[in-house]
């Protein structure tokens, strides 16, 4: 690590500790030439991931996106914040440990409704509304058909 003040490649960690963030540790560190103390941050690097959209076109991964969705969709519904970050975070780590370079936009949509769900049925047909781009009132009612179906499967 160089040193800011000097460029010396030589430092010491002084203290360290987990940051704000899981996945960060924040070092303390003094340079062993000019005696500069300076901090520095740890993260665990994560492979990118590369979503297929509709149309073919390729962008990167963006966990934010889902989150963004999955807001407006629960807007005026009893659903907690920490139960959206709670559902992208499941998303997330499921894309990562199916071990796959690019996934298509329809796989996470389907992971993210799955999810919605069992938290709430109205922001799932919300969601499922934009998600599916539903053309008439049939495939709205076809799709409030399937929660009812799992409803009384479920309630069995």
């Amino acid at each position: 690590m160089k040193c800011p003040k000097c460029n010396s490649t030589h430092s010491r960690v002084v203290d360290s500790r987990h940051a704000d963030e899981v996945n960060a540790i924040r070092r303390r560190r003094e340079c062993e030439v000019c005696n500069t103390r300076f901090t520095t941050f740890e993260h665990i690097e994560k492979r990118p991931l590369i979503v297929v959209k509709k149309d073919g076109t390729r962008e990167q991964f963006l966990s934010e996106k889902i989150l963004n969705g999955l807001v407006r969709s629960c807007e005026k519904r009893p659903v907690r914040y920490e139960q959206l970050e709670d559902i992208t975070n499941k998303v997330e780590w499921r894309l990562r440990d199916e071990g796959r370079a690019e996934i298509s936009s329809r796989d996470i949509g389907e992971y993210v409704m799955n999810l919605l769900m069992h938290v709430d049925q109205v922001s799932y047909v919300r969601f499922a509304s934009v998600y599916k781009e539903f053309k008439d009132v049939d495939q709205l009612l076809q799709s409030m058909q399937g929660i009812l179906s799992e409803n009384k499967r479920s309630d069995s």
